[in-house]
């Protein structure tokens, strides 16, 4: 019962600290929503849409004319702009005013009539990864679909029925599923890691701030003493009340997203209050072991802060884990985002079982006892230790 006393005391403490420290306030409550409320409205529509596009239209008949106005009809594609050469369309891209063009050659309407094969070419710029993919798919189905178009209007001319022709112009009917996000919808998959991303960045940071402003204000032995020199119940009175406030804004950003913008998921409810909770604890264990490694204010910081911008990458979103080489995807298993992106795509996104990314979870379990491997050594910096900024 001195026990519970001492660490409701320290609760107490570390509550007050809380509301006269404005870092806790920002760091804490209002930096997380705007990041939250941010991405999610940065990507509210799901794909990039009416991105700008050219058209170098050479041949200028009503076929041309109307692939033109195809492109342009596409939700994702917006033509801004003709040009009468691809040397000034390529600049275009280069000065950043389009992200590609499409080249229809003069006499592509002739040839294509006369069954002699015409080629459109279409370029597009690769340096923004996504609104390359989207363009290229565009233009590409833009061409498919001027080709299907004259063929159908020529056997149609010779007396082929509607089946006969849609046989011939594709032969192999493609059944498309798209599991889980039928939207192709940026924002269902790269707000749920980047958002959890940054909450976890903030509590790397204020994990390690917490204790390391007991050594900058000199007041590491006042909170010791009030457990009788006792780290492990100093820890966890200090640490409880942060995580009560960690857990509510991580709970309200899952019922946001997930109930409120309606993102896809499988799992059960349950699944997402065990993934918030093992979100928040292990983040903060790995922001304890942090400071425990360097007792410093400013290097456990500096680590926290690396580590937390490298998870972004190291995650798995972006490009694939399984694609990097060997000691990268070694190395993704000490980020913690990794195992929760990983437990977030397998038992909430896709609906499997937990039992699917056990290993994952015992990672984040692993994380949240790290702070057991330095407690000593950060009993010893509060007692001896004499802050140097």
């Amino acid at each position: 019962m001195n026990c519970l006393r001492q660490i409701y005391e320290v609760m107490l403490r570390e509550l007050l600290i809380l509301r006269q420290n404005h870092v806790y306030r920002f760091c804490m409550v209002a930096f997380p929503l705007l990041v939250m409320f941010f991405f999610t409205s940065l990507m509210d529509d799901g794909l990039p849409t009416s991105m700008p596009v050219g058209i170098v239209d050479l041949d200028n008949t009503s076929t041309s004319r109307s692939l033109s106005q195809r492109l342009d009809g596409f939700q994702m594609s917006r033509v801004v702009a003709h040009y009468p050469s691809v040397s000034e369309a390529r600049q275009a891209i280069q000065r950043n005013e389009i992200y590609g063009f499409l080249y229809i050659p003069k006499g592509t309407t002739e040839k294509l009539l006369a069954s002699r094969q015409p080629k459109i070419s279409y370029y597009y710029s690769y340096t923004t990864l996504a609104a390359g993919a989207l363009l290229m798919k565009d233009m590409k189905t833009i061409s498919t679909l001027g080709s299907a178009a004259v063929g159908q209007a020529t056997m149609r001319a010779k007396g082929f029925t509607d089946d006969q022709i849609q046989t011939f112009l594709q032969p192999i009917a493609v059944d498309l599923h798209q599991i889980a996000n039928p939207w192709t919808s940026y924002n269902s998959y790269l707000t749920t890691m980047i958002v959890p991303g940054m909450i976890m960045l903030f509590i790397f940071l204020i994990s390690a701030y917490s204790l390391g402003t007991e050594l900058k204000f000199s007041s590491s032995k006042r909170w010791l003493a009030m457990t009788d020199n006792r780290i492990v119940p100093a820890i966890l009175g200090k640490f409880l009340p942060q995580t009560l406030i960690w857990l509510a804004l991580v709970y309200g950003y899952e019922y946001y997203v997930f109930y409120v913008l309606d993102f896809p998921h499988l799992g059960s409810p349950w699944m997402l209050v065990l993934l918030g909770l093992i979100q928040v604890l292990a983040s903060q264990g790995f922001g304890i072991f942090a400071f425990g490694l360097m007792p410093s204010l400013r290097m456990s910081m500096s680590i926290c802060s690396l580590w937390a911008v490298l998870s972004i990458s190291m995650a798995g979103s972006a490009f694939p884990v399984m694609g990097m080489d060997g000691p990268l995807q070694s190395l993704s298993w000490l980020f913690p985002l990794r195992h929760y992106y990983m437990i977030y795509q397998i038992a909430v996104f896709n609906g499997y079982p937990l039992i699917e990314a056990w290993f994952h979870f015992a990672a984040l379990v692993a994380f949240i006892l790290l702070p057991w491997l330095v407690v000593g050594k950060i009993k010893n910096a509060m007692l001896t230790y004499v802050y140097i900024p």
